[in-house]
């Protein structure tokens, strides 16, 4: 299809930072934007369905150089919700494979969100109430069960005592992360990422809020993050060498006691050492909700300035989230070294599109980059709406206003 903007006025692909392809060990993603995980809390027994395949191909149909699947729990007791996808069955790789293919036939890689939620687990839905299980969860069949943390610290009034995990359950969850990641690794998956963030059960372990243990998995900054080293370490030995492992972290606990930011740098550097390929930098979720769900965020692209530390303290390559949803925004991010890789959530939900829209907005082809079944037809369009627009006496339909975001 053609060009349509005007000759020599649209850069080349390469010459939009945020397009610009990055190689991370064996794998070249196309552009600079990620699909950030989010849990859709949506699978019947833990199994992606019909609704995952459209809901992450119109991701990577929209453009985006990286599609995440949402949370999936390592072993059944690690779900926060009933809906959560699992991988501790090989009974759940063929369907979540039919998901990655059909991401992949578009052009975007994909990869698996792994975690076990901790002291979080056992929850309701979000539109079920998005609190601790009760009588009404109960009559739809949904029952509550037992939980582990790294200390018995149950999450907030009214929500389940954990149990503290035994060295025995950490050999266990170790175990059960390897296991997983080599069932994303069979369903396709072209990259692991290592939930260690937002309050589950890896960073329960980190943060002196969360942690009272009297063993080795508690004291000095060593101690504090051994678990989710070793976890890094495990899943580094199981996936090919060639595969990217990434780790979500939270670089703020919002919570008392809390971890300096200073060892969120160290912890950074320290993951690097021990294979890992990327820092998905986000934060909260110890004492409540992630920073940009529970009244952390004060501007777009809060958390810019910290990834920026992160990625310039460690030497690590950085994904950064939160409220970024200007291209121009998510462009310069790159372009000024803040950060390797701009994950959208929310906003690519609001439009599947934002990857498309952001490269014409930033410059680029309007429609050579879209899917040909849809490039096509929206090229054929331009001239009309070009030749209505700059009609003198065309009659405009009302302004269709988009609603504040």
């Amino acid at each position: 299809m053609d060009n349509l903007s005007a000759p020599g006025a649209a850069p080349a692909a390469e010459a939009i930072p945020l397009f610009r392809p990055l190689r991370v060990r064996g794998l070249v993603l196309r552009n600079r934007i990620v699909i950030s995980p989010m849990c859709m809390y949506s699978a019947p027994h833990s199994v992606a369905t019909d609704f995952h395949l459209a809901h992450y191909s119109r991701f990577a149909l929209g453009g985006a150089g990286l599609v995440i699947i949402e949370a999936t729990a390592v072993v059944p007791e690690g779900r926060i919700t009933h809906g959560d996808l699992g991988l501790w069955s090989d009974d759940q790789i063929e369907p979540l494979a039919r998901v990655i293919a059909a991401c992949q036939a578009q052009g975007a890689a994909v990869g698996v969100q792994l975690v076990h939620s901790g002291r979080k687990a056992a929850r309701q839905r979000p539109w079920h109430g998005n609190g601790p299980m009760g009588e009404a969860d109960a009559a739809r069949g949904e029952l509550s069960w037992p939980i582990a943390s790294a200390s018995a610290i149950p999450f907030g009034d009214g929500y389940l005592m954990p149990e503290a995990l035994t060295l025995e359950g950490i050999g266990a969850v170790r175990q059960a992360f390897t296991a997983a990641a080599k069932r994303a690794v069979s369903a396709g998956a072209d990259l692991v990422e290592i939930h260690a963030a937002h309050g589950f059960l890896l960073h329960s372990f980190m943060s002196p809020a969360t942690n009272t243990r009297e063993d080795a998995y508690n004291g000095d900054f060593d101690a504090r993050h051994r678990f989710v080293v070793e976890v890094s370490e495990d899943l580094r030995d199981a996936i090919p060498d060639e595969m990217p492992l990434f780790v979500r972290i939270s670089m703020h606990d919002a919570a008392e006691p809390a971890r300096p930011f200073a060892e969120t740098v160290k912890l950074a550097g320290l993951l690097g050492r021990h294979g890992v390929d990327v820092i998905d930098c986000s934060s909260g979720g110890i004492g409540g909700h992630s920073a940009s769900t529970s009244g952390g965020a004060t501007t777009l692209g809060f958390q810019l300035p910290d990834t920026a530390q992160i990625r310039n303290g460690s030497g690590m390559k950085t994904m950064a989230v939160g409220l970024i949803t200007e291209p121009e925004l998510a462009n310069a991010a790159i372009e000024d070294g803040q950060t390797d890789l701009v994950a959208i959530g929310r906003e690519a939900l609001w439009d599947p599109n934002w990857p498309h829209h952001a490269r014409a907005a930033l410059g680029g082809p309007r429609y050579t980059d879209w899917p040909e079944q849809y490039g096509w037809w929206l090229a054929r369009r331009e001239p009309l709406l070009a030749k209505i627009m700059a009609s003198s006496d065309r009659r405009a339909a009302p302004a269709i206003r988009s609603p504040q975001r």
